[in-house]
């Protein structure tokens, strides 16, 4: 027997009712924002990865889906969905007039790591990037957007900030950082590897004893430059105005490289203690990082699988929907056939093709979890009518076939 590889799962039944649930009320949330569905490869050139993510990143130094293909070219699976976006919006050269695109994009991604709870080797993503705005007020609303689809599917949140400031102050900081951990012994070879490439990304560590190490480090948020300062205190002053409960992180640096300014993560405990669900950022040098003129860029991906997670804890049940359409002998199956043809231009059907007992057939709809039960049986069949049952408020009747749209 052939199984799925190790860190792949199949999405079926409970599964796919939480993804698309997850999925739909995000791109109802992301089209009021004002943004539009774009699709980018799984497949992309190795260097995509290697410039926008960073070395420094366990994604590129562990974790990436590489391979030479028949055409001698470096690719890989996306490991995450923002390079392929930024890619794309300079490939269509719209970074030559900075112009302004709000995207959103769901879909598989692919690390080659532990897998774990919430945690697969391919796993999924909602992601929206907006490009174009410098305004702190677009980050502002990258963050409102999350919160409102985090309500939506009834989800428990912390929100973390900081910010990263811009080259100027990042470069101050990196020499203050660097001297700092000169000081210091005992670092994990991560940290090690970490403080030669982006010594930044060592506050990013995990480990107790380094993050003890750690407890004097000099701090991002309070070596900023009067511009990224100003920001940042309207982005505080905004989130509290909307009434978005926030904590700063003076630690949160993202996992990846390109972020600059804005850094948030939203982290829930329902699925283990300060499990990362959502998490973005501005990242204005990106752009110019992979060869684009100079602009703006700011968004988040989501991890569907955690969020998945979270509503199968909560067992939130799929509501009842659609039509179960059924004969209690085999005669009516063809004239409920054409029926059924007609309904589903506007109706969800489910048409049973056997002869069933009317209680075998209402099993059968309750399992499929149907809003109405349509039956037809010798009488109904003389009658040119249907035995009508809602499933939900639990009312049935005798209705005519001619009034079936009416009713319905």
């Amino acid at each position: 027997m052939i199984n799925a590889l190790k860190g792949m799962k199949d999405l079926l039944d409970k599964d796919a009712y939480y993804y698309e649930k997850i999925i739909k009320t995000s791109e109802e949330v992301a089209k009021n924002y004002g943004f539009s569905f774009i699709n980018i490869p799984h497949l992309e050139l190795y260097s995509l990865f290697k410039r926008s993510v960073g070395e420094s990143s366990d994604i590129v130094g562990k974790e990436m889906y590489e391979f030479i293909d028949k055409g001698q070219n470096h690719v890989c699976m996306r490991p995450e969905g923002t390079a392929g976006v930024v890619r794309a919006y300079i490939e269509k050269k719209l970074d030559k007039t900075n112009a302004l695109k709000r995207w959103f994009y769901h879909g598989s991604m692919f690390r080659y790591e532990r897998p774990q709870k919430g945690r697969l080797r391919e796993f999924h993503q909602f992601g929206v990037e907006s490009f174009g705005n410098p305004s702190v007020y677009e980050d502002a609303s990258i963050i409102l957007m999350l919160v409102e689809i985090f309500s939506r599917l009834d989800i428990n949140f912390k929100l973390l900030i900081n910010s990263l400031g811009c080259l100027t102050c990042m470069q101050k900081y990196r020499e203050k950082l660097v001297h700092f951990l000169d000081t210091q012994e005992g670092f994990c070879p991560d940290c090690l590897r970490r403080k030669n490439l982006n010594p930044i990304r060592v506050l990013d560590c995990k480990q107790e004893h380094c993050q003890h190490l750690l407890s004097n480090a000099p701090l991002l948020n309070q070596n900023l430059c009067l511009s990224c300062q100003n920001d940042f205190e309207i982005l505080q002053k905004l989130l509290k105005e909307n009434n978005i409960d926030f904590k700063i992180d003076a630690k949160l640096v993202r996992g990846l490289d390109y972020y600059s300014k804005t850094a948030f993560e939203f982290i829930s405990n329902e699925i283990g203690a300060k499990a990362a669900i959502a998490g973005g950022g501005r990242y204005d040098r990106l752009i110019e990082h992979l060869d684009g003129k100079k602009g703006f860029g700011v968004g988040f991906a989501m991890g569907i699988e955690r969020i998945m997670s979270i509503l199968e804890q909560k067992k939130q049940v799929q509501s009842r929907s659609g039509i179960y359409l059924c004969a209690l002998d085999q005669i009516y199956i063809s004239k409920l056939f054409t029926i059924a043809t007609k309904l589903r231009k506007t109706h969800q059907v489910i048409l049973n093709y056997e002869a069933k007992k009317l209680a075998k057939h209402l099993e059968n709809a309750d399992k499929n979890n149907t809003e109405i039960f349509l039956c037809m049986g010798e009488k109904e069949a003389q009658n040119q009518s249907l035995f009508y049952k809602n499933l939900i408020k639990k009312e049935e009747k005798s209705i005519q076939i001619a009034d079936l749209e009416k009713i319905l």
